[in-house]
């Protein structure tokens, strides 16, 4: 059996699945609910840190028990969550919005079955814990959800508790993917600073007593993580040798609960191979008026005498990418640009009226040391169980230990005209506008329960409308670096299948990634270790665009001339965070 990870917060938006409370249930739908909120209640007693981010304070005062003790006690939980559901809840005497709430639930229990027999986080992934120690006290200070008092106390409780999770951490991890514990080790130095330096700051308003009591416990479990970060680099290190591929079976069945896609795997594959070429081929027609330009030396129709059709692409974009590159932002400049890329992106979206923006403000943040090393980009928004609160995307800066030319790759990769489509996917719109307007829908499962493919998809479908609508005015040097980045969403696809269902190697990926697919080296390596570090994340915005574009071929036939893209795209999200597979049916109607 394989064990491998699914990052913790990723899995929370697996797990919410509850259905929503109508004004008048009938018995069925009753014994349904009551299900629902037993298994949600036993899920947050089993992890509460997960359960004050997500705004449910009951269990505020506990902290995660990860003995083999608790975590077969759940494992025989969710067995029996699964059979009740099966065998005592009549499906088709629910209504038919709560039809679709118990198949979320279905696949709620079985992606967290996986979790305990495939995944296994808590023996074979530090990123687990490391999350889990941050957030413990973390997630009761630095929102005002309740008196400075009621917060402190349950605050000394859980830092009463973080020596024990410690020692269940070091006897409970195994032999991790080296990544695994490389990232968890560059995270810790940032937790730790949290805890002694960002932490204070957070108790000053409380009373002195309070303070003093939750001082004496915090210094025993900083003690504790000091000897935790040392035991991360000096004895789990070593012994990290796992293999990081979940497998064919465990891949495909996340895949499958996560995704909800409607398009079949294989349809879906087969259209990367059209795709791949297809924007290979507009690449290279909008490089060749710039080619001739700047390698005027080069004669291209003779070159294609001379070389395969792939080569003389790969040469006349790859030649322009390399004149163009150059224009980028410097390191110390870089986090400015990305604030200024969102503010044009934002004013061109208003003065074309290309879709409604939240009234909700999005602020944008640098990412906390202790959270960086997996992803570019991060949206943090309120709790599924919380009616207010903020938008914040957090940026990860370029790291100071990169070396100068690996700066200058990144750089030259996220280069002036290509960042500006790297913000619409992950920062305005990104997912901060669909996951906005999918959350104001009063089913409480589809706040809770956001189709990943739909809201990474979804900003896709702006960004091509923003190409079309003049964006730049019409400067091919930013379609030509748009369509490098819809290249790399096909490419992620088939570079998600490959290396976990598959045997791709390192070497095989970047050189995939750099040749076919024209990233730079820094970039290409990062790709990489995101994959590893979060399966099934790099397939999501391919299947989302896939199925929405579908769905815009229907929609177009349902609605005729009336159709509208502005109508199109808020509908999408009008029925909340739903599946592919329901919201399909949904918009048919």
């Amino acid at each position: 059996m394989r064990k491998r990870l699914i990052p913790f917060v990723v899995l929370l938006f697996a797990f919410f699945s509850i259905g929503f409370l109508l004004s008048q249930q009938n018995p069925e739908e009753a014994k349904f609910q009551k299900t629902v909120d037993s298994y949600f209640d036993e899920l947050w007693k089993f992890y509460p840190t997960a359960a004050t981010l997500a705004g449910y304070h009951k269990y505020n005062d506990k902290l995660e028990d990860l003995s083999s003790k608790a975590i077969e006690k759940r494992h025989d939980a969710l067995d029996a969550f699964s059979q009740e559901l099966v065998t005592k809840v009549d499906k088709s005497k629910l209504s038919a919005e709560m039809q679709v709430d118990f198949e979320m639930m279905i696949d709620a229990i079985d992606l967290e079955l996986m979790r305990h027999e495939n995944i296994i986080p808590w023996d074979y992934n530090p990123i687990f814990y490391n999350e889990i120690i941050l957030n413990a006290i973390r997630s009761l200070l630095a929102k005002e959800f309740a008196p400075v008092d009621v917060r402190m106390k349950s605050a000394t409780e859980r830092a009463k508790q973080l020596p024990g999770l410690i020692k269940q951490a070091k006897e409970n991890l195994k032999t991790p993917p080296q990544i695994f514990t490389e990232t968890a080790i560059r995270q810790f130095s940032g937790i730790l600073d949290f805890y002694q330096k960002d932490l204070p700051k957070l108790t000053e308003n409380a009373p002195a007593d309070m303070r003093a009591r939750f001082q004496a416990e915090l210094a025993k479990a900083i003690t504790a993580m000091q000897d935790y970060q040392a035991f991360l680099q000096s004895q789990l290190l070593p012994r990290s040798t796992g293999n990081f591929r979940l497998g064919d079976q465990a891949h495909l069945r996340m895949m499958r609960l996560t995704s909800q896609n409607s398009i079949p795997f294989d349809e879906l594959v087969a259209r990367t191979k059209a795709d791949y070429n297809n924007i290979r081929r507009e690449m290279f027609l909008v490089c060749i008026p710039f080619f001739k330009i700047m390698y005027p030396q080069v004669n291209l129709d003779q070159l294609g005498t001379q070389r395969s059709q792939d080569e003389v692409w790969n040469i006349a974009i790859q030649g322009v990418l390399d004149k163009i590159k150059v224009d980028h932002p410097t390191k110390e400049d870089f986090f400015g640009q990305v604030g200024k890329s969102v503010e044009t992106i934002k004013s061109f979206i208003k003065q074309k009226q290309l879709i409604e923006l939240p009234g909700a403000p999005l602020a944008i943040d640098i990412m906390p040391a202790a959270e960086r090393g997996i992803t570019w980009t991060r949206l943090l928004s309120p709790g599924p169980y919380e009616t207010t609160g903020n938008y914040v995307v957090d940026i990860s800066p370029i790291p100071d230990h990169w070396p100068a030319d690996q700066v200058e790759s990144f750089l030259e990769e996220l280069n002036s005209f290509y960042l500006y489509f790297l913000t619409v996917r992950n920062i305005l719109p990104g997912q901060f506008v669909p996951l906005y307007f999918a959350r104001q829908h009063p089913s409480l499962i589809r706040r809770m329960f956001p189709s990943m493919p739909l809201i990474k998809g979804w900003p896709l479908y702006v960004e091509e409308m923003l190409i079309y609508s003049g964006f730049g005015n019409y400067d091919l040097r930013l379609r030509l670096n748009q369509l490098k980045l819809q290249l790399k969403t096909v490419m992620d696809f088939i570079l998600e299948l490959n290396i976990h269902q598959g045997g791709m190697t390192k070497e095989q990926a970047v050189q995939y990634m750099t040749r076919g697919g024209f990233q730079t080296q820094s970039e290409a390596e990062r790709k990489w270790n995101r994959i590893l570090l979060k399966p099934c994340d790099a397939a999501y915005a391919y299947i989302g665009i896939q199925e929405i574009w579908d769905m815009e071929k229907d929609y177009k036939k349902l609605k005729g001339e009336a159709f509208s893209q502005k109508e199109f795209l808020q509908k999408l999200l009008s029925h909340g965070g739903l599946p592919i597979r329901h919201l399909k049916a949904k918009m048919s109607q």
